[in-house]
């Protein structure tokens, strides 16, 4: 598809932005308009795209700032939770999945998410986000499949990174998985760039009191 021309996309953002304020159903209708990496939260757009020419680090930075925008206002986290995870899945390349794993107590259950459906339970301490959850350190598996007693939600992950999700009174709120096709896509950079998004996340999306 061509891209959208500059004027038409400073159009777009300011039609959206005024139907927005007017008339918030509408938006559905005139999203059309828009070039398809564009999306509206709110009154606020996003171009978001995985072909950054950016370093790794500097990359993160900008999408940190990116995230902390997108949340900034809104109250229901599972709002929150699940554009942050179109966020990232779109902002990166080599993704097959990404999303959040919420400790219910006891457990881990599968919350909003990008990719093929998932295991919706996973016990603390077992497989990757199990881990990552149990020992509350981000996990970066170069090969899942060298992994012990790694959980295979899809056949097509062959690398992961897990950020575990802790309040600020310690509390285990869950964790951050990203799966991708490509083997060792994830290094030390990614595991500090993705700590840096949970932590806008946590920051700005989770409900007050937690």
């Amino acid at each position: 598809m061509p891209r959208a021309s500059p004027s038409f996309f400073v159009s777009s953002v300011f039609l959206l932005s005024r139907v927005a304020l007017k008339e918030p159903a509408a938006c559905i209708k005139l999203q059309s308009l828009v070039p398809h990496s564009v999306f509206v939260t709110g009154t606020a757009m996003f171009d978001v795209s995985s072909a950054s020419t950016l370093p790794k680090a500097a990359h993160y930075e900008e999408l940190v700032a990116q995230a902390r925008s997108l949340l900034a206002g809104e109250t229901d986290w599972i709002a929150n939770a699940a554009n942050f995870s179109a966020f990232v899945f779109h902002s990166l390349s080599d993704l097959n999945w990404a999303g959040f794993y919420f400790h219910d107590g006891k457990e881990l259950v599968v919350g909003p998410f990008q990719g093929k459906p998932a295991c919706v339970r996973i016990p603390l301490g077992k497989g990757v986000c199990g881990t990552a959850a149990q020992t509350r350190q981000t996990q970066v598996v170069r090969d899942v499949h060298e992994f012990p007693g790694h959980i295979a939600c899809d056949s097509a992950s062959n690398s992961e990174i897990v950020v575990p999700l802790v309040a600020p009174d310690g509390t285990l709120i869950g964790v951050w998985d990203v799966d991708s096709p490509v083997v060792a896509r994830f290094d030390e950079e990614d595991a500090k760039g993705m700590e840096a998004l949970c932590a806008v996340f946590i920051e700005t999306a989770l409900p007050r009191g937690v």
